[in-house]
């Protein structure tokens, strides 16, 4: 990395302050050729900003942060100019014009950031995520893990896992004393099955992604039971045909609702009945299809659930000899808005159950895939001194990847494409 790089980090163009990032070896330098001189590390100072030609640019604020204590590990510079388009593309001009310079790539900033020591993959990861956190709950999370919460619990773990390595290791360099190898192993087999014991507690919480994802909510039943009407009254538009001829819906109609920070992605489904007609036939397998992937179902026929955990709704009981259906855990009717609630509370208490505690520490899918290798190694009771050897290695390469430590191009790239272009 003996390039250096700029681009506009903060929001796009026009905006009251737009702030560009120089990063690299020749960070200072390149600045300076625009600032003139520089103030003191670390401090703000308004400076005349001028092209090659000497042309005022934009009065701004200057900062320097020398490496490697700053954001990337090497020599960054900050310049607020004003936010116009015009201001900002000049600027990035001027910049661009300076040999060694080019405009950054998606990620890079943060990119070097890891590769310099400043963060590690876990809290890349959480920064990712906060950049695109759209809910409360999405936010407070990916903060959590950019801020390291995830790093510290896996550092820890692996910390026990060197522990547990040298005393096996001990046990190979004197497994002539019998007394002192018993003691190693006795001490290594407990230390497995504690932490084998924190991976499963990790294991059994939902991943971070479904705060992103959301609830997948299914809407099924027969032919004109009241599906299209009620996703209509959930989400509160219309997002879907209602008629009463049966076979309306014939595809899945999706609406994405926010609620109390969560995220529901409701889906009506084609009425299930048998049907000569070739499309209706395929809405219905698809309908089929859904109610097995449905994270809740919503179930809204007279006759019982396909599912043991759906939630029986009884709609349209305000029609006229409706009656009421024994074993329904809801009622719900156009005309009352109470019932509708009543509908969202049954749901926001089921989907509490999918998603991560907020006073836990959440990990990613690939994070939990990591926890599952290392789990798989070292929860088998194994008494070779060797064999547990190996079993502890492979733990240590799987929780250190968590952290970045054998990251591959491909998982890197995968992870900055998601970023700006300025971050």
């Amino acid at each position: 990395m003996s390039d250096t790089i700029f681009a506009l980090s903060s929001g796009a163009a026009p905006a009251g302050i737009g702030v560009i990032r120089v990063s690299g070896p020749q960070a200072f330098v390149a600045v300076a050729r625009i600032a003139g001189s520089l103030p003191p590390a670390r401090t703000a100072r308004v400076r005349a900003l001028r092209d090659a030609e000497g042309a005022l640019l934009d009065r701004a604020l200057v900062l320097t942060f020398p490496g490697p204590g700053s954001a990337t590990g090497e020599d960054l510079a900050e310049l607020h100019c004003h936010g116009g388009r015009a201001v900002i593309a000049a600027v990035l001009n001027a910049l661009g014009t300076q040999p060694g310079l080019r405009s950054a790539l998606a990620g890079e900033f943060t990119r070097r950031a890891l590769t310099n020591g400043r963060i590690d993959l876990a809290e890349a990861a959480g920064l990712a995520d906060l950049l695109s956190a759209d809910t409360e709950r999405q936010r407070v999370a990916a903060l959590a893990a950019a801020e390291g919460i995830v790093s510290q619990r896996v550092r820890g773990w692996l910390d026990r896992l060197a522990m547990l390595a040298a005393l096996t290791e001990a046990q190979l360099d004197f497994a002539d004393e019998d007394d002192v190898g018993d003691d190693h192993m006795a001490a290594v087999r407990e230390g497995r099955a504690a932490l084998a014991a924190e991976l499963r507690a990790v294991l059994a919480m939902p991943p971070v992604e479904r705060l992103r994802d959301g609830v997948h909510v299914v809407l099924a039943g027969p032919p004109n039971s009241g599906k299209s009407t009620l996703i209509n009254l959930l989400s509160q538009r219309e997002v879907a045909i209602v008629s009463a001829i049966a076979g309306t819906t014939r595809d899945r109609i999706e609406a994405t609702v926010t609620r109390a920070g969560l995220v529901y992605v409701l889906t009506d489904t084609a009425g299930l009945a048998e049907s000569d007609d070739p499309i209706e036939r395929i809405g219905v397998e698809r309908a089929e299809g859904s109610i097995l992937r449905a994270d809740l179902l919503l179930w809204l026929g007279d006759d019982a659930p396909p599912r043991g955990d759906a939630i029986w709704v009884q709609a349209r009981s305000d029609a006229p000899g409706r009656g009421t259906i024994a074993g329904a855990d809801v009622a719900v009717a156009q005309g009352d808005p109470e019932s509708v609630e009543r509908l969202w509370l049954t749901l926001a208490e089921r989907a509490e159950t999918l998603m991560p505690r907020g006073d836990a520490v959440a990990f990613r899918e690939s994070e939990r895939a990591a926890c599952r290798v290392a789990l798989s190694a070292i929860e088998q009771d194994e008494a070779d001194a060797l064999i547990v050897a190996e079993q502890l290695r492979l733990a240590i390469r799987a929780l250190g990847g968590i952290l970045g430590v054998d990251a591959t191009e491909v998982m890197l790239d995968t992870l900055f494409g998601r970023f700006c272009i300025g971050k």
